[in-house]
C-alpha cells in the first residue's frame, strides 16, 4: 500500500495536502486517480465524474483553507476525490452500501461536506447564502461552488447567479465543463489570459480605474466596453458578465499547476467570480474516457478489461418495459411526444430517441420546464408523455398542479424509481409521490403490481382524458410473458385471493411479498391498482365480511394510499380496523432495495410480523 501510494498514504485531511510542494501535486493526482479506479472497480459506484475532477479537487483543497473555507459541491457524483482527501479514503470501498459512506456529500458524514446534495443545481444558491452570512458576521472565510455544465442548464442556477450579480458578495463559482474540448494552442492562450485576468495587477488596475472614472460616465462606459472587447476575444463569458460575475477562463481543468495559480489569484478577488474549466469525464482511464455515460455508475469490474461486464440476460426492467411501450405506441400514433429532463438512459428511452427523434425531447435538467412544456404540447393537441423519476417530479410540483391538473390536460406522467431505489439513498428514494399526487384534483394515479399491469396502466393513462400518473419501481418485474397493453376499467381493483377476516390491500409492486405474508392468516388479498380513484365498491363489500384491513405501499404512510382508505372508511357506518404499512416518517438511508425493505419490515417476513404484533396489541 505504501509503495503504491507514497504521497496519498501521508494525506488524511487537506491540512496534510497543503504541506506538499506544488511540484508534488501532479504525482498526487495520479495516485488519487489510481486509488479511485481501484476502489470503485472493487466495490461499484460512480466513476467517470470523479476521474474528471481529481486535479480540481486537489487544487481547491490546496488553495482554500477547508473546512474554514467552504466548498459546495453540486449533485456530488464528482465528489469521490473530495471524500478521499477529507478523512474517508479508508472507507471509500463502502460507498453506497448499507451503513457505508453516503453516495454524495453529506453534512452528517463530515465537516468538509457543507451541503447535503443529490439533486442538481443547488450549489450556487446555497453558496450565495453562505457568502452573505459570512460577510454579515465578518467571518474570514471564502465560499466556492463547484457546478457542472449539465447542472448549469437548470433555471435555479441562473436564478442564483442573477441574485448574486445584484447583491455582489464575495464568492466563486467553478463551472466544470466536461463537454468542451480546448485545443492545445487555445488552451495555452487561455491559461495565459486566465492568469492575467485573475492577477492582482489587472484586478487593481480594473477596480482602480472604475473608482477614478466614476465621475466621468462616458469615459467609464468606454473603458468598460474596451474591457469587454478584450475579454470577448479570449473567452465566451459574456452571459456570466451580464449576470454580474467576473468571468475567467476557460482553462484546462487537468493542469493542476495552472488551477492552483489561478485559484490563488481568484481567492483574493472581491465580488462574484466565475472560473470556467474544461475537463474530461473518465480522465486517465481510457474506457471511461471513450464511454463516460457507461462508466458514470459502474458495477464491480476488472480495470484491465476494456469494457464493463455485460449485464446477464434476464427479466427486463420496468424502465426497459416503458421504453418498449413508448416505441410500440409511437408506431401507431404520431401524436405521441416523449419528454424527459435529462434522463434518457435511466428512463429507458434510448431506442425511442433514435427511432422517433422528432417526437423525442430531452429538455436538460429542467424538471419544471418539462412539465409546463408538456402542458403546451397537450394544449396544441399532441399527446405528451413525461418520463421522470419520482424524486425529480417533486421539483415540478407547482407546474403539475397549476399548468397541467388545473387545466385538466391530457399529460401522462411515467414515474420511474418509485419507492425504494437503494444505493442512491435519501435524496433519490421515491417515497412521496402517492401522497403528493393523490391530493391533486383531476389526477388519475395508478400503481402496478407487475410489469403487465404497468403496460396496461400506461395504455390506460395515455388514452385517459386528463392528467394521469403511473408510478413503477426501479429494477425488474416478476418475469411475466407480456402481451400488448390494454386499457383497464378505471378505479377497479382485482381480487388475488379470497380469504376471511383480514384483507390485505396492496398498492404497487410489493404484491409477491404481500401474498406470502397473507397466506399465514388465510387473508384476502386485493390488488388495488388505483390509488385515485379508489375502488370504493370493493371496499364496501370487504367491510361487510372483514374486521381488519392491512394496506401496503412503498410510499410514506403519511398521506399515502392507506390514508385514502382510512379517509373513505371514516365516512361509512362500518369501521374495520386499519393497519397501514409503508415507509416511516423519516428519510430512508441507502442500502440495497432488499436490505432496506427487510429493515423496514416490507418483505414477507416483516409484513407477517407487523400484522401479528398489531393483532396481539388489539
Amino acid at each position: 500500500m505504501t509503495e503504491k501510494y507514497p504521497l496519498l498514504d501521508k494525506i488524511n485531511f487537506p491540512a496534510d495536502l497543503r504541506r506538499l510542494s506544488r511540484t508534488q501535486l501532479p504525482e498526487l493526482c495520479a495516485e488519487i486517480r489510481q486509488f479511485l479506479l481501484t476502489s470503485v472497480s472493487q466495490s461499484s459506484g460512480h466513476l467517470a465524474s470523479g476521474l474528471g475532477t481529481v486535479e480540481l479537487t486537489v487544487a481547491l483543497h490546496y488553495v482554500y483553507h477547508t473546512p474554514q473555507d467552504k466548498l459546495v459541491w453540486d449533485v456530488g457524483h464528482q465528489a469521490y476525490p473530495h471524500k478521499i482527501l477529507t478523512g474517508r479514503k479508508q472507507q471509500l470501498h463502502t460507498i453506497r452500501q448499507k451503513d457505508g459512506l453516503h453516495p454524495f456529500p453529506w453534512r452528517e458524514e463530515s465537516e468538509y461536506d457543507v451541503l447535503s446534495v443529490g439533486h442538481s443545481s443547488t450549489s450556487i444558491s446555497a453558496s450565495l447564502g453562505l457568502a452573505v452570512a459570512a460577510q454579515r458576521q465578518n467571518l474570514k472565510q471564502k465560499v466556492v461552488s463547484i457546478i457542472g455544465d449539465g447542472a448549469m442548464t437548470a433555471g435555479m442556477a441562473f436564478e442564483a447567479m442573477n441574485h448574486a450579480g445584484d447583491i455582489k458578495p464575495d464568492m466563486l463559482v467553478v463551472l466544470n465543463d466536461n463537454d468542451m474540448s480546448i485545443s492545445e494552442n487555445v488552451g495555452a492562450l487561455n491559461h495565459h489570459f486566465a492568469r492575467l485576468l485573475s492577477g492582482r495587477f489587472y484586478t487593481s488596475l480594473r477596480e482602480g480605474s472604475k473608482k477614478l472614472l466614476s465621475p466621468l460616465p462616458h469615459i467609464r462606459h468606454f473603458a468598460s466596453r474596451a474591457e469587454e472587447h478584450m475579454k470577448g476575444m479570449m473567452a465566451p463569458g459574456t452571459i456570466f458578465e451580464e449576470l454580474g460575475f467576473n468571468y475567467i477562463g476557460p482553462i484546462d481543468g487537468h493542469d493542476v499547476d495552472a488551477l492552483v495559480e489561478t485559484l490563488s489569484n481568484m481567492r483574493h478577488l472581491s465580488g462574484p467570480q466565475l472560473l470556467h474549466i474544461a475537463t474530461q469525464k473518465g480522465k486517465g482511464y481510457k474506457p471511461a474516457e471513450q464511454d463516460p455515460i457507461g462508466y458514470h455508475g459502474v458495477p464491480k469490474f476488472d480495470p484491465a478489461e476494456s469494457s464493463l461486464p455485460k449485464k446477464a440476460a434476464g427479466i427486463p426492467s420496468y424502465s426497459e418495459i416503458f421504453g418498449q411501450w413508448l416505441c410500440d405506441t409511437a408506431d401507431n400514433d404520431s401524436l405521441l411526444m416523449a419528454v424527459t429532463p435529462a434522463m434518457r438512459e435511466g428512463s429507458g428511452m434510448v431506442e425511442f430517441s433514435q427511432r422517433f427523434p422528432k417526437q423525442y425531447f430531452d429538455v436538460a435538467i429542467a424538471e419544471q420546464h418539462s412539465v409546463t412544456y408538456a402542458a403546451g404540447l397537450a394544449i396544441a393537441g399532441t399527446k405528451p408523455v413525461v418520463a421522470i423519476y419520482s424524486t425529480f417530479l417533486q421539483r415540478g410540483y407547482d407546474q403539475l398542479i397549476h399548468d397541467v391538473a388545473l387545466q385538466n390536460l391530457d399529460v401522462l406522467f411515467a414515474i420511474d424509481r418509485a419507492g425504494i431505489v437503494g444505493a442512491d439513498g435519501p435524496t433519490h428514494q421515491g417515497a412521496f409521490d402517492l401522497s403528493y399526487l393523490r391530493c391533486i384534483p383531476n389526477m388519475l394515479v395508478m400503481a402496478p403490481s407487475n410489469e403487465q399491469e404497468c403496460l396496461d396502466m400506461l395504455t390506460t393513462g395515455y388514452q385517459h382524458k386528463g392528467p394521469a400518473a403511473v408510478r413503477y419501481p426501479r429494477g425488474a418485474g416478476i418475469g411475466l410473458e407480456l402481451r400488448q397493453g390494454k386499457a383497464l376499467d378505471i378505479g377497479q381493483a382485482k381480487t388475488i385471493h379470497q380469504g376471511q377476516d383480514i384483507a390485505f390491500l396492496n398498492f404497487g409492486a410489493l404484491l409477491p411479498e404481500v401474498e406470502v405474508a397473507a397466506a399465514a392468516f388465510n387473508a384476502t388479498v386485493i390488488d388495488m391498482r388505483f390509488v385515485k380513484p379508489l375502488d370504493t365498491d370493493c371496499l364496501d363489500e370487504l367491510m361487510k365480511t372483514h374486521t381488519l384491513f392491512v394496506t401496503i405501499e412503498e410510499n410514506v404512510i403519511a398521506g399515502g394510499a392507506g390514508s385514502a382508505v382510512c379517509e373513505y372508511i371514516a365516512q361509512r357506518e362500518s369501521s374495520p380496523q386499519v393497519l397501514r404499512l409503508g415507509l416511516p416518517d423519516e428519510f430512508i438511508k441507502h442500502g440495497s432495495q432488499n436490505e432496506v425493505r427487510a429493515e423496514l419490515g416490507l418483505d414477507a417476513r416483516g409484513l407477517e410480523r407487523q400484522v401479528k404484533d398489531f393483532i396481539k396489541q388489539n
